[in-house]
């Protein structure tokens, strides 16, 4: 075999110690935390280091004079100061773990709609003081600060999530990012979020291709890739495929070789994929399903590029 040039080697060796670090970098993998008592505590979804964002669900009273309330199912009782030990768990989980950690509005069982701008407003700043970088008294998960925002609007119609959206992203500061995401249906336009994501200012989308007609099947492919181009031509940063994490969950679930070799393949080439959302992490956990796919849902691009940007295209 011939020898490579100096500077090829060199550029080699980068590549090989890049990967190794890429490799050791956290997952690519959204996960909604909070609808299982049984799917233990945060902390320990975050040390797993399968995900990269957790999305903590639900505040799902909200708008139109209603007092905001929270709802963690079987893990503790945030409305009544229940939930503050919390606070160790986000700060461990954003430290210790690098892991991003968001607020999820709305889900399908919920009291919330806006009805004006102005109600958007009073939403925002009540998510600021009690949730990100402002300052309240009652703050339903302590004194943590999360990292941003989740719109998973199922009901209450669309009116005012772009409102809302603007005021909260008027809180980004050149110190600390206010991230923002929805979770809109694989129907395209979303029914609930699209004004929102249309804005232009949301980070992330996990879109569900699950319990709906644009699911993955293999009677079903071109569906399913017509939907997934539809939602990777909006205006935001990166998109993810959002599937359920066992058959238990609903329906459309994807095996994870299935994932791996027929759905990964199709939605991967878009420089806008992302990663992969869960619903959730409690059928996570009892199907093992990020640990079996975690090494193969990162966008590969990441090294490639390198590799075309420094090598020859004769020596790539």
């Amino acid at each position: 075999m011939a020898s490579l040039p100096p500077l090829q080697l060199a550029v080699l060796c980068l590549l090989l110690a890049l990967t190794g670090r890429l490799r050791a970098e956290p997952s690519c993998i959204a996960v909604y935390w909070g609808q299982n008592g049984f799917e233990l505590r945060l902390r320990e979804a975050c040390a797993t280091g399968y995900y990269k964002y957790v999305l903590v669900a639900f505040l799902n009273q909200f708008g139109n004079g209603r007092i905001p309330q929270m709802n963690l199912a079987g893990h503790c009782d945030p409305n009544s100061g229940g939930c503050t030990f919390l606070s160790g768990d986000i700060i461990s989980c954003q430290q210790d773990h690098n892991v991003t950690v968001m607020l999820s509005l709305g889900g399908a069982r919920g009291n919330y709609n806006l009805v004006s701008e102005e109600d958007a407003r009073e939403v925002a700043t009540y998510i600021w003081n009690n949730f990100l970088g402002g300052s309240s008294a009652n703050r339903p998960l302590g004194n943590a600060v999360l990292d941003g925002v989740d719109l998973d609007i199922e009901s209450g119609g669309a009116a005012h999530y772009d409102d809302l959206v603007r005021y909260l992203k008027a809180y980004d500061t050149p110190e600390r990012k206010v991230y923002l995401s929805a979770a809109p249906q694989c129907v395209f336009p979303d029914a609930h979020v699209q004004p929102a994501i249309d804005t232009g200012l949301l980070d992330y989308l996990w879109v569900q291709f699950y319990n709906n007609y644009c699911q993955y099947s293999p009677s079903n492919v071109d569906t399913f890739v017509h939907v997934w181009n539809q939602w990777v031509s909006v205006n935001v940063s990166k998109v993810f495929l959002g599937l359920l994490a066992s058959p238990d969950a609903g329906s459309g679930y994807v095996a994870p070789d299935d994932l791996i070799n027929k759905v990964l393949p199709l939605v991967k080439p878009s420089e806008k994929y992302g990663g992969m959302m869960l619903w959730n992490r409690y059928y996570d956990l009892i199907n093992n399903y990020s640990a079996r796919v975690k090494d193969y849902v990162c966008p590969d691009r990441r090294l490639y590029s390198i590799a075309s940007t420094l090598l020859p295209s004769s020596a790539v």
